[in-house]
């Protein structure tokens, strides 16, 4: 994300970080196609159990073990010497952030508590209530969060255009409140295909907030604090997603609690939700109080 802004205007990075997010998308939704038909096709040739799953795990470290190769092949331009010249030794020790620390802590701890509501409900979790819900096997699933995760990618692009008429926060918001709604109510589905079509609907909308989010968080704090901004925010959302599926989990595992992750996830997004427009509708970045004015 900050090797990206330096070198994209503020009025282009939300459409830069859309394209971007939307290759992991598609690379995303091929990986849950093969996933599933992969899991599919060992069980089809004997493997049960774990077995069947075994050979789609081995060619996700493959990939993993690939990225090494990816990130070493980088040029050194993507580097930016101004981060290191422009922050003070004390602002360093503030885990390299100075006048921008308050916004990044505000907006961490929001972001902690978004992933912490969606992780509620990951993908593996929603895979296995989908199957003990409705019966679905892994050809099924594999292929409907192929759709879902496609559906994603190809609203990443409707982002940026969004964004550029009605603000960042306001998209971010203003779609992310909607796919929460949704999401609790997927629970009420009668039938797997409702589920699904439920499911891909929300899909349409809920990752809009993704580039939108990104392009904010780099245009309101100063470009020599690009860098840590973005990792601070980044662990913020790893922690708030690697607590919850402890409980997710356990609440799937129960007869009679299997849909509360649903309805709890649910709602601390759409409280996420609340408090960012509360805390943030006003402070926009400069670029789009400049379009304000000339308007």
């Amino acid at each position: 994300q900050a090797a990206l802004a330096q070198f994209v205007s503020p009025e282009r990075r939300t459409t830069v970080f859309a394209w971007c997010n939307l290759v992991g998308s598609v690379g995303t939704a091929l990986g849950a196609l093969c996933g599933g038909w992969l899991s599919a096709l060992a069980q089809s040739v004997g493997l049960s159990g774990a077995d069947a799953y075994r050979p789609a795990v081995l060619v996700y470290a493959v990939a993993g073990i690939s990225l090494v190769w990816c990130f070493r092949s980088l040029h050194s331009r993507v580097e930016s010497d101004e981060g290191r010249q422009a922050i003070k030794p004390d602002s360093a020790r503030s885990w390299g952030l100075g006048k921008s620390r308050p916004l990044v802590l505000r907006l961490s701890a929001l972001f902690a508590l978004d992933s912490f509501g969606g992780g509620l409900v990951i993908q593996s979790v929603l895979a296995y209530w989908l199957n003990l819900r409705y019966g679905a096997g892994p050809a099924e699933l594999g292929t409907l969060f192929f759709g879902a995760n496609l559906l994603s990618g190809l609203s990443f692009l409707a982002a940026g255009w969004l964004a550029g008429r009605i603000g960042l926060v306001n998209t971010m918001v203003f779609t992310h409140l909607p796919a929460n709604i949704i999401l609790m109510l997927v629970p009420l589905a009668p039938d797997f295909v409702t589920a699904s079509l439920m499911l891909l609907a929300r899909a349409l909308i809920t990752q809009m907030d993704v580039p939108t989010r990104q392009a904010y968080l780099m245009a309101v704090v100063a470009p020599e604090e690009r860098s840590a901004a973005a990792g601070i925010t980044g662990v913020a959302r790893s922690v708030g997603a690697a607590i919850s599926p402890l409980l997710g989990t356990v609440l799937a595992g129960s007869a009679t609690l299997a849909s509360l992750p649903f309805f709890l996830g649910g709602a601390l997004k759409i409280v996420y939700d609340v408090l960012l427009y509360q805390g943030f509708a006003q402070h926009r970045p400069e670029h789009e109080r400049e379009r304000t004015m000339v308007r």
